[in-house]
């Protein structure tokens, strides 16, 4: 293509309309964008937060549509001495400023008390360890009720009168009361015997004395010297009895001769 034919192709209208239509679009595009983000973000709007804390959340929520704004519950939390549904947390904090179409979460508070799963504790734990898990599980513990056993160890647990096992699910609110050993064995306990050095010794038994009371009274036949008399054995009554010899003694050489 020559320089003759290229410049009368250039100039055109056809190419320089198709420009300036194309300039035209990215320009508008861009004030578009610009201020489309804008009034979808509510750029330069903001409304202060209404403050809700300690409101029922029924009217919590009204108080947040009259601005524009919206309420959500993320949590619940247990405040005794406040009533159910009260508003306890709200974030964004009140007095603060947000969009419209900012979310303000609130904690509102429970009917009743939190639950929480008893801790296997029984013969298991040290009264030390068991007071510790217990409290910073959130539970409130009593003052320990001693009983005969191995000195500071759970023996069991009570909770409102009531024994309790592992897994039982007992109120952040009521007081445990922890069973310990206060040392001393049981003698009316088989299952405490005396140990020494880790080896078990069962009692032994000791046998009451006889006493003469109870022998059977049986009569005797003696003889007329009072001894007893046996089957195998005669009587004096039999005959006279012969005494035994009696082994002869030395004469005594210093003794007198008998004189004639």
């Amino acid at each position: 293509m020559t320089s003759k034919e290229f410049l009368p192709k250039f100039f055109s209208t056809y190419i320089w309309g198709n420009v300036l239509a194309g300039s035209i679009l990215i320009i508008l595009l861009s004030l578009g964008v610009r201020y489309g983000i804008d009034i979808y973000t509510h750029h330069g709007e903001s409304i202060v937060v209404p403050n809700v804390i300690h409101k029922s959340f029924g009217e919590a929520t009204k108080i947040m549509n009259r601005v524009g704004l919206t309420i959500q519950v993320t949590d619940t939390g247990y405040v005794k001495n406040l009533p159910p549904d009260c508003i306890l947390e709200q974030s964004p904090a009140g007095e603060k400023r947000v969009k419209s179409t900012h979310v303000i979460y609130v904690t509102i508070n429970s009917a009743s008390p939190p639950t929480l799963p008893m801790p296997d504790l029984i013969d298991n734990s040290s009264l030390r360890e068991a007071q510790a898990r217990l409290s910073s599980m959130g539970f409130k513990v009593g003052e320990p009720e001693y009983i005969p056993g191995e000195k500071d160890w759970i023996y069991g647990i009570i909770v409102n009168g009531k024994h309790v096992q592992a897994g039982d699910r007992i109120s952040t609110e009521a007081v445990v009361v922890l069973q310990v050993g206060d040392g001393t064995r049981s003698v009316s306990d088989p299952a405490m015997t005396n140990t020494s050095k880790g080896l078990e010794y069962e009692e032994e038994e000791v046998e009451e004395p006889i006493y003469e009371d109870e022998y059977e009274m049986v009569e005797v036949p003696v003889d007329e010297n009072g001894n007893e008399i046996t089957p195998n054995k005669p009587s004096s009554q039999d005959g006279p009895s012969t005494p035994k010899s009696q082994n002869a003694l030395p004469p005594d050489p210093s003794s007198n001769k008998p004189t004639e």
